[in-house]
């Protein structure tokens, strides 16, 4: 593992190479209406499946890019290899998008054109087993989720990632170099401010927070940690206007609405919402809506946030769209950026169901890209659209 000493090795170990090629399907090119990217998180050699989607949000194949790194699968992980959300991040400003190598402990780096990925960039993250990234202007932070677990910043730059230097922090953990999927840290993000970094910790209970500086450096060399208001905190969410957060938690699949305070603080909005369904551990906002992955049962539930910022399940049964028993394992959750369209991993079945977002929240099936690594050794995971 290397730790913040060992930043400034960290540039010179940049590697920038050459796109390889495109893959089995050839990739369509930049005209598509949509891409789907989705990590197919591969232990001899991790990829980037990407797909097209049309306006109806249908998705036909369209390329599979190296990221010159590999992927990685946690212990005794049931169906999620990297139990984490945000592994796989497009970043619509720069048009970059970024992936994990949880087994390389590297990040690899895309220049995004459509469906079209060029400019390949390889960095090492100076941790165990990177697990989550975090975008918000032109800083982005991975989560480390091996060993002590740690978090590393990088500067957006027209040249590629940069290292910030000095931003490298310890999380305190006491997993091995592959963590236990129940021990791991779940996400890493940045409030829409830009004022704090937050993880949550599935294992301890915690939400910790790094309240940054405005040039993205972390203000105080240890996390500002707050008890979780919920079992087994794991996915983090932002409302519309950016001053609420949620966080899905795994134990009894629920969401609990906070507001992140500029010293790390946290304060309850509302206490955790129950939905009913087994084992919430993603969330996505579209729009007014919140769509959550139950992994347990392989269920989608949906949530309706309204102007006073409450959080409601779209209906009682806490079931945006029927379950399929062609679709189990649901994981990680992706939504377009105009918030028409959800499409949803399923890690057992490998295959990714895409879905059109109704005024009332509830979710119609469009369409299924199938073929994908289904989890065994280890699965796909880690899914973004533009």
């Amino acid at each position: 593992m290397i730790g913040g000493g060992a930043l400034a090795t960290v540039a010179a170990a940049t590697v920038a190479v050459s796109l390889a090629s495109a893959g089995q399907y050839g990739a369509s090119g930049a005209g598509a209406d949509r891409a789907v990217f989705v990590q197919g998180n591969e232990l001899n050699g991790n990829t980037i499946h990407v797909f097209a989607g049309d306006g109806q949000g249908k998705l036909k194949p369209a390329g599979s890019y190296a990221t010159g790194g590999r992927g990685g699968d946690q212990v005794d992980a049931p169906t999620d290899s990297l139990a984490s959300q945000g592994s796989l991040v497009y970043d619509d400003a720069s048009g970059m998008l970024l992936a994990v190598n949880a087994g390389s402990g590297t990040l690899t780096a895309f220049r995004a054109d459509g469906t079209k990925l060029g400019r390949r960039q390889i960095m090492d993250t100076g941790g165990d087993f990177p697990s989550s990234i975090a975008v918000r202007g032109k800083i982005a932070y991975v989560m480390n989720a091996g060993g002590k677990g740690s978090v590393q910043g990088f500067r957006i730059t027209t040249k590629g990632l940069v290292p910030i230097r000095g931003s490298f922090r310890s999380l305190g953990l006491a997993n091995e170099a592959v963590p236990r999927f129940d021990t791991s840290p779940g996400e890493v993000e940045i409030t829409p401010d830009s004022r704090n970094l937050v993880i949550t910790t599935k294992g301890n209970n915690t939400i910790e927070v790094f309240p940054l500086k405005r040039n993205g450096l972390p203000a105080v060399a240890e996390p500002v940690v707050n008890k979780s208001a919920g079992n087994v905190p794991f996915a983090i969410s932002f409302d519309r206007s950016g001053g609420r957060m949620l966080v899905a938690e795994a134990e009894r699949s629920t969401v609990t609405t906070y507001q992140v305070r500029q010293n790390g603080k946290l304060k309850v909005l509302q206490k955790p919402l129950a939905n009913g369904q087994e084992v919430l551990c993603w969330l996505e906002r579209a729009g007014d809506h919140f769509y959550g992955g139950n992994t347990g049962n392989s269920t989608v539930t949906g949530y309706r946030m309204d102007e006073h910022g409450r959080l409601a399940l779209t209906n009682e049964v806490g079931l945006a769209t029927p379950p399929s028993s062609k679709s189990q394992g649901v994981i990680d959750i992706a939504v377009t950026k105009d918030a028409k369209f959800v499409y949803v991993q399923n890690a057992v079945s490998g295959t990714v169901d895409g879905f059109r977002v109704e005024k009332n929240g509830s979710l119609t099936k469009v369409t299924t890209a199938e073929g994908l690594p289904a989890f065994d050794e280890s699965g796909m995971e880690g899914i973004a659209a533009m």
